[in-house]
């Protein structure tokens, strides 16, 4: 049994045997950087909602609290400084490098990357520990992570429920969905950028 394999099956026992509190506790230990992906947690979430033992407002209100949690603990860390972020992330396996690469995403755009990593790969585990670190109003912060973590958990959600018994698929394809994600960000961006300028035309 592979890590995604062994990490689906743990987590299904999990929420089985926790229900809702599952759901919360794993989707802190996603928010923070513990290597536990949403896309092994939410569609299972969305298949219990097909077949009944699950309710749609319970789900996303323990996913998005679990999400604000494990967020504000790592905003948290982070405000305690790099070295400490670097010492103790370690034993969750913290990989320096994307620390690196997201520390220098989330200065190159504000606090409005909050929302955005929700929806991308591997920076979505860390963009609250840059955010720690250069100190970002608390307010600002959690609104941002609550409305892009409801956003994104809704959506891992929504495909649960629309698989059904086949939610498993999506760990199958999981990167391939951050990529459509990302290129779909990216060409909204561009758009918006366009529009602006166009709009600056002299008539």
């Amino acid at each position: 049994m592979g890590l995604t394999e062994s990490l689906c099956y743990y987590n299904t026992l999990f929420i089985n045997q926790c229900s809702y509190i599952g759901v919360f506790v794993l989707m802190t230990l996603e928010s923070m950087i513990a290597p536990i992906p949403s896309e092994l947690v939410m569609p299972f979430a969305g298949f219990l909602i097909f077949t009944g033992q699950f309710d749609v407002l319970p789900v996303m209100v323990a996913s998005s609290l679990g999400s604000i949690v494990g967020s504000l603990l790592s905003y948290g860390m982070g405000m305690l400084g790099k070295p400490v972020v670097l010492r103790y992330g370690r034993y969750l396996l913290l990989n320096p490098h994307h620390l690196e690469w997201t520390e220098q995403f989330f200065h190159r755009h504000g606090g409005k990357t909050i929302f955005i990593s929700r929806f991308i790969p591997v920076v979505r585990h860390l963009i609250s520990i840059p955010a720690g670190l250069a100190r970002m109003p608390l307010i600002p912060f959690i609104l941002y992570t609550f409305v892009g973590a409801t956003m994104w958990n809704g959506f891992l959600t929504y495909l649960g429920v629309r698989l059904k018994e086949n939610w498993r698929v999506i760990q199958q394809y999981t990167h391939i969905l951050d990529y459509f994600v990302v290129a779909g960000l990216l060409g909204a961006g561009v758009y918006l950028v366009w529009k602006i300028k166009h709009a600056r035309k002299p008539a």
